[in-house]
């Protein structure tokens, strides 16, 4: 757990520092993030943080939560952890791809191994960060994400 209260601990820094900007839209018309971690601490940090980018979230603590919520036909962009007791990260990829969904997935993950990281890339991860992760890098990673959304390019990184 110690990689997670470092994670959490380097989020909370970051959002402290951003105070709150880059919040141009209004709410309501900010795209929305779903954010997948059984971690609860990371989670809320996570959203706070994401939550400043000027962005709306949504918290799952489970990939059965996420797919079961309907949220992926509202998300711009999809914050997924790998590693995750019963149904992980790259089983959310999956059952997503089987589904239709082409949300833009960024994977955000503490331990992941190399093997891992080539699956989800190319099953069309747009993103692969592991933590802690910088806020700049968080950052881009999300908005590289909610522009391919806009574009139609969902969850297919294969072509760049």
């Amino acid at each position: 757990m110690g990689a997670a209260r470092a994670y959490c601990a380097c989020m909370a820094k970051a959002h402290s520092k951003s105070n709150g900007g880059g919040s141009e839209r209004a709410p309501e018309q900010a795209p929305l993030v779903a954010i997948v971690d059984d971690d609860a601490s990371v989670r809320q940090s996570t959203d706070r943080l994401i939550r400043s980018f000027g962005y709306r979230t949504q918290v799952f603590g489970s990939g059965q939560e996420f797919l079961s919520s309907g949220a992926a036909e509202r998300a711009a962009c999809l914050l997924l952890d790998v590693r995750m007791p019963g149904m992980d990260g790259l089983d959310v990829q999956r059952s997503m791809a089987e589904r239709g969904a082409r949300i833009p997935i960024v994977f955000l993950t503490g331990r992941a191994s190399d093997e891992e990281e080539r699956r989800a890339r190319s099953a069309g991860a747009v993103g692969f960060l592991r933590k802690p992760v910088q806020q700049t890098s968080l950052r881009q990673a999300i908005e590289s994400a909610v522009q391919r959304s806009a574009r139609g390019d969902r969850n297919d990184n294969r072509d760049s």
